[in-house]
């Protein structure tokens, strides 16, 4: 993992892309706090993913769960 300051990334673009390509990550910061990430289009994909797990379990009806969150967002009576 790589750490670059948004000043730097700005300047440097191309050479954090290549970075980001050959399959580094990438953690762009401003005034010392983390503000973003550049990573690999097959590591984005498995960090979303990712972050999911433990919300649903894991035998939970995609469908049945939208329905149901749907419902009490738009009070739609059964």
């Amino acid at each position: 993992m790589i750490s670059a300051t948004a000043t730097e990334m700005q300047n440097n673009f191309g050479r954090y892309l290549n970075l980001v390509i050959s399959g580094q990550e990438v953690i762009v910061t401003k005034n010392g706090h983390e503000v973003g990430r550049f990573v690999p289009k097959d590591m984005a994909i498995s960090y979303l993913t990712d972050s999911l797990i433990g919300i649903l379990k894991n035998d939970a009806d995609l469908d049945e769960v939208r329905t149901e969150r749907l419902k009490e967002k738009y009070e739609i009576a059964d």
